[in-house]
């Protein structure tokens, strides 16, 4: 089992055990916040087994029908997180409109806050790990777990601070107001996962610094060619794929632009983890004014 897999199946096991906290902390309170707060934990179990079937598929090779590998598919996982935040957060609305019309006294308020910040330091310890870990190995279904999760703690914070007030104060709408304002705070991450994902789907060009980082290293290993043009980029979950065409003097012989190809393709590896890189190599008469100089 590779590394992203137990990662995510990590995130399983602690988005159980952060839901039955949370539900509990409804359960003694009936505090509508609280029970947001417990939805959304539900949203991370739906998320977490579909960040696992992602990574899953997606470490599987090439084959006969996906010759490129199946990287793309934790971008779909990454939707589908989305999606489900967005409905949580329907349902959150839904709940808190009910207890504007009628007003409920929250019960045993201690007991629920503890359990909710035991819930939020696991779940900001969890976060913590699938971001950089996410990031080390380039997983946008991981990255985007651990993105929501660290919403979740952020949303649980205000929880408890709304409570308290709505406690101390004796103010019940505090408790309707304060689901409401976690719900718009769960749309708001669950269209920002959405959009990065599409992006990915769109086959979006890595990002400009990136960029050039690429065409400096082609113009510092390509010796003996003449110019690279057309440089092409875009990622696919972990993987970036690189392609241009490589201009080589007329008499210059197969095997030595081979020889230029593989070495330009190491410098590349080395600079991009991930990278995949085709080569199109053209004779003089082909050179482009805009394209990258070799140095």
């Amino acid at each position: 089992m590779g590394g992203t897999v137990r990662i995510a199946a990590g995130s399983i096991l602690v988005g159980v055990v952060v839901l039955g906290i949370k539900y509990l902390a409804f359960a003694v309170t009936g505090s509508v916040a609280l029970y947001s707060d417990a939805l959304e934990s539900f949203v991370n179990v739906a998320t977490a087994i579909a960040a696992l079937l992602a990574v899953r598929l997606a470490e599987q090779p090439p084959d006969r029908n996906h010759p490129y590998g199946h990287y793309k598919v934790e971008y779909f996982s990454a939707v589908l997180a989305g999606t489900l935040i967005i409905v949580a957060a329907l349902l959150i609305l839904r709940e808190a409109w009910q207890a504007v019309l009628v007003p409920r006294t929250i019960e045993a308020p201690a007991e629920g806050l503890a359990l909710s910040i035991v819930a939020s330091v696991l779940n900001a310890g969890w976060s913590r790990v699938l971001v950089t870990q996410g990031r080390k190995l380039r997983s946008p279904a991981l990255t985007a777990d651990g993105r929501h999760l660290l919403s979740d703690v952020v949303t649980s914070v205000g929880v408890v601070i709304g409570i308290v007030l709505a406690v101390t104060t004796g103010w019940a709408i505090l408790d309707p107001a304060l689901a409401a304002l976690v719900a718009v705070n769960i749309l708001w991450s669950g269209w920002q996962v959405i959009r990065e994902s599409l992006g990915g789907l769109m086959d979006e060009a890595v990002p400009a610094t990136r960029l050039e980082q690429i065409r400096g290293v082609i113009s510092h290993n390509a010796g003996g060619a003449l110019e690279a043009h057309d440089v092409r980029t875009r990622n696919a979950g972990r993987v970036t794929f690189i392609d241009f065409h490589l201009v080589v003097p007329a008499q210059m012989t197969v095997a030595d632009a081979h020889d230029i190809c593989d070495r330009i393709e190491r410098a590349l590896k080395e600079a991009v983890e991930g990278a995949l890189i085709t080569i199109h190599v053209e004779p003089e008469q082909k050179a482009k004014a805009d394209g990258v100089v070799v140095l």
